[in-house]
């Protein structure tokens, strides 16, 4: 058992999260997003549970060393991005396990970071990158195109002012670069209107950056792809998320696995695959007002779960064509 500590942040449908995983004593499981570890900690109460933890922020990993420390070898961290989950179980010598959870986004605390300039609400460098590598949100901001800025707005933030925000930083980078979490703050709050009680009106704006800088969502498909791979038959795997884009993919992830066979008696050979996942959430499982009230980051978040079937993994599908790092840097 590992000895209760206090804990710098409680995981979102942390109580949910580890109940729909189902762990079990000498099950292998994968925290794929450890963050200050909750979900780590839980399913370590499980007798003779092994959990491989994986984070692509170095202070996260740094931070659970106690914790590796205490599990008394239970714990493996890995400094990775969760897309590459396969590959990590793989090298842990791990291949297939019987859990996979995942709390999809910007932690709390990262947001609580000024110098990690995640947040609207703290003056700090324009960074936003959850790992230590690739181009800063400030990069972004000095380089991209007013059209790829837009899109990019757009697209990953769902901000309908998405033009004139990218005119206005165009014009103001024009005058001095923007490399503060304030600077651009105070920038869309010229363009976009708010009314009291509605969301800063940075939000959006500071959202698709953010997943942008990030991959955010291709990592989320790829993850997603690599928990389908490494799961055994009866194994679950729990995901958390926080915004609309992000349900939507795990949501139809699900539903394509999710999906019984059949195809067209006419057309046999476009018959559809087999179930790889037994959907266990129909509907997605939502916050208490409790939890809400002593957690405002909570009202947003969505709970999803399946389990996996026997059948084969259905394979890599193409990747959505929206706007990547790749494809930006440099073309202005």
């Amino acid at each position: 058992m590992i000895a209760e500590q206090p804990v710098r942040h409680i995981s979102v449908l942390g109580r949910e999260a580890v109940d729909w995983l189902a762990p079990r004593p000498g099950g292998v499981y994968v925290d794929a997003t450890f963050g200050a570890g909750g979900y780590s900690r839980a399913i370590l109460a499980i007798d003779g549970t092994q959990v491989i933890a994986i984070d692509r922020d170095r202070t996260a990993i740094a931070g659970g060393f106690d914790l590796v420390e205490r599990s008394a070898g239970r714990l493996t961290l890995v400094e990775s991005r969760f897309a590459e989950l396969a590959e990590v179980c793989a090298a842990q010598n791990q291949p297939q396990v019987d859990g996979v959870v995942m709390d999809v986004g910007v932690s709390s605390m990262q947001l609580d970071q000024a110098e990690r300039g995640f947040s609207f609400r703290l003056d700090g460098p324009l960074d936003m990158r959850m790992g230590q590598h690739g181009p800063s949100a400030a990069d972004v901001i000095a380089s991209a195109s007013e059209t790829d800025l837009a899109n990019i707005i757009y697209i990953f933030g769902e901000e309908r002012h998405s033009r004139a925000v990218a005119r206005a930083i165009v014009a103001a980078r024009r005058e001095a670069p923007i490399v503060t979490t304030r600077a651009l703050a105070d920038l869309v709050a010229k363009v976009v209107r708010s009314k009291p009680g509605d969301i800063h009106p940075a939000t959006r704006t500071f959202q698709g950056l953010r997943i942008f800088v990030n991959g955010e969502l291709d990592e989320l498909h790829l993850a997603l792809q690599a928990a389908e791979q490494v799961l055994r038959p009866g194994g679950r795997l729990v995901v958390v998320s926080f915004h609309s884009l992000e349900d939507r993919i795990v949501k139809a992830f699900f539903a394509d696995r999710g999906k019984q066979g059949g195809g067209s008696r006419h057309l046999p050979e476009l018959a559809r695959q087999q179930p790889s996942f037994a959907i266990l959430t129909k509907r997605p499982v939502l916050p208490s007002d409790d939890e809400i009230a002593s957690n405002p980051r909570a009202r947003s978040a969505k709970l999803r779960a399946g389990e996996r079937t026997s059948v084969p993994a259905h394979g890599a599908a193409p990747l959505p064509s929206w706007p990547t790092l790749a494809s930006v840097m440099g073309r202005r």
